[in-house]
């Protein structure tokens, strides 16, 4: 009887886990960041808001199905919502929940910001419905991503560096992979890791209150989260691409802390020169501890937004908030 109870806890979990892959990633449309235009409703229907206690925009996240977003390692009281196209005005498809627990990733580094990733769990489920509110495929570790592949990325951040922000998410925008070795030529050798991706050219870029809000590529036919975005140089400088959380080096934590209904995973595969098997560069930049890294957490100075969701009192203790 013990047996057949964990053959059918384990069937239950396989259902769920298809049942998210069959749904993610499909987006109705795709088409700001540094370098964008306004996009169309229900581009990226996997985009969060993560919001502050006054309400106001802080970062961004991405949904990964449909209680659990993945972000960049948060540090203020929140909110965040889904469905969400303007930060001010009407947002027919919004769902704002409260966020009862964060999981910042264990071994986070203050200093470095490696594994600067975290999950955000929502008090109650968001209506999944293929339209509006959709959750993102993530990339699977045998994913190969090489230098040059065409990755976008989305928020409400600012559109240049010391600049104001659109109130309308962003849309697709051409953001290269730039390869993790010439990436530690230009930020100082030893400063990107193995768990982090890099993207981005001159005029193209996340910037500030893009911070947690996602890296996508397309395989296929499935939209696929690669990286979160964590920290850069500027925005959109000359040899300093955005440095992102590698998503691919986290299936299984996320899947140890997701235990139902977990993301669905794609492996992505690319072809072309990858730099990361290349020589390091002769150049170096810049030493290891004299880059000045910029968060992009800064939040742009948004009118409080409209609707104010009830205060929470289930957010857990402030040990989980801390950096």
């Amino acid at each position: 009887m013990g047996r057949l109870n964990v053959l059918l806890f384990q069937g239950a979990l396989l259902m769920s886990c298809v049942c998210m892959c069959s749904v993610c990633g499909i987006a109705p449309q795709n088409n700001r960041i540094v370098g964008g235009v306004v996009a169309p409703d229900n581009n990226w229907p996997w985009q969060a808001s993560v919001l502050s206690s006054s309400n106001r925009h802080f970062c961004g996240g991405f949904l990964v199905n449909d209680v659990w977003v993945l972000n960049s390692v948060p540090d203020i009281f929140i909110y965040l919502a889904v469905g969400r196209q303007r930060q001010f005005g009407s947002n027919p498809n919004q769902v704002i929940r409260n966020v009862d627990q964060i999981i910042n990733h264990p071994e986070y580094n203050t200093d470095t910001s490696d594994n600067d990733i975290a999950l955000l769990r929502l008090e109650s489920a968001v209506p999944v419905n293929e339209i509006s509110i959709v959750p993102i495929c993530l990339a699977a570790p045998d994913s190969s991503i090489h230098t040059g592949v065409s990755t976008f990325v989305t928020g409400w951040g600012t559109l240049q560096e010391g600049g104001g922000s659109d109130l309308m998410l962003s849309p697709s925008q051409l953001v290269p992979i730039v390869g993790n070795r010439q990436c530690n030529c230009n930020y100082g050798v030893g400063r990107i890791t193995d768990n982090m991706i890099c993207a981005g050219e001159e005029g193209k870029d996340a910037c500030q209150g893009d911070s947690g809000g996602p890296l996508v590529t397309k395989q296929g036919d499935r939209w696929v989260g690669i990286g979160v975005v964590s920290f850069g140089f500027g925005c959109a400088r000359p040899d300093f691409p955005g440095v992102y959380a590698r998503v691919s080096r986290y299936m299984s934590w996320i899947n140890e802390n997701i235990e139902t209904n977990q993301p669905g995973y794609v492996t992505v595969t690319s072809t072309g020169t990858d730099s990361d098997l290349s020589p390091f560069s002769n150049v170096l930049l810049f030493p290891f501890l004299q880059i000045n890294k910029f968060s992009r957490r800064s939040r742009p100075q948004w009118p409080a937004v409209e609707t104010r969701p009830p205060r929470t009192t289930s957010v857990p203790p402030t040990s989980l908030w801390s950096r």
